[in-house]
């Protein structure tokens, strides 16, 4: 066999595998959501197809509007905590100057590691508006900001989309800091000797070559808040009332208790087309260039 075909041989080894792993699980359940999703159906029952039906109620539903504003707040939160406060920290860590870094490191990112209920229960606790954490310390502080977090309607989506933020933001700190490390320590001697200064020196050198990492946070912190269902279905189970409710939860509560399959497969294909929508806007306007080094 020539070394052409066992090039193409090889490849196919290790792709074919993995390409119908991805259309069994991921690829045809997403079609059949988009099929359900034109039909009435109880999921026990023989469907009935109603055409558009199910998107136009999904418009007209109030949650829906909700579900979306809070989905892209949810959104907004991860980006700016995850990739903002993570690129801080990576930056700071990566300093051989600061002492303890592993020990930094380490105690980041243990919350990923822990079990969602148990990090959503901490943070119900700390919220909790009759002498809870957050409320305690604006009392010591002589601050008259006494808040229920998780049951205002202005503060309700915000209090647990931080939640979700501070539990994962191990994993986006590690992403920049491991990027960070692989540049070449030439660009900042370089910096250094030009007599640049430590913060200058990451804004003109270090934050520009992490634009493919940007690329791939942004769209783990912009998906993974659209898609976010279990600290809202702990913390609130999505209420009081609709104020804590998200595209998943919508999806949830058709399906799961009101039985109507078709009108949650309507929330969800909604949903699957959104974290499209995002993840192609994200791939055309960051990190348009390839940057070498």
């Amino acid at each position: 066999m020539s070394e052409k075909w066992k090039n193409k041989v090889a490849l196919l080894v290790f792709t074919v595998p993995t390409l119908l792993f991805f259309t069994i699980i991921v690829f045809i359940p997403i079609l059949q959501t988009f099929q359900k999703s034109f039909f009435d159906w109880d999921g026990l029952s023989t469907p009935i197809f109603i055409g558009f039906d199910n998107y136009l109620r999904l418009f007209d539903d109030p949650d829906f509007w909700v579900s979306l504003k809070n989905g892209l707040i949810f959104a907004f939160v991860l980006v700016v905590y995850q990739i903002g406060l993570g690129t801080i920290l990576a930056i700071v860590l990566s300093s051989k100057a600061v002492r303890g870094r592993k020990w930094f490191k380490t105690t980041f990112f243990i919350p990923v590691v822990l079990s969602g209920v148990m990090v959503s229960q901490l943070w119900i606790a700390i919220y909790n508006p009759e002498g809870g954490l957050l409320n305690s310390i604006f009392a010591a502080l002589g601050m008259d900001y006494q808040q229920a977090w998780l049951s205002g309607e202005h503060t309700s989506i915000w209090a647990i989309a931080f939640t979700n933020a501070w539990q994962n933001m191990g994993i986006l700190l590690v992403l920049i800091y491991t990027a960070i490390k692989s540049i070449p320590e030439h660009l900042y001697e370089a910096a250094l000797i030009d007599g640049s200064s430590f913060w200058h020196t990451h804004r003109k050198i270090t934050i520009p070559l992490l634009s493919e990492t940007y690329k791939f946070g942004l769209i783990i912190a912009i998906t993974g808040g659209l898609n976010a269902f279990q600290n809202m279905f702990v913390m609130t189970n999505g209420g009081p009332g609709n104020i804590s409710y998200t595209f998943t939860f919508m999806m949830y509560k058709a399906a799961f208790r009101s039985n109507e399959y078709g009108y949650g497969s309507a929330a969800a294909a909604i949903l699957v087309i959104e974290c499209l929508l995002f993840t192609i806007l994200i791939n055309k306007f960051v990190a348009r260039e390839k940057i070498s080094y």
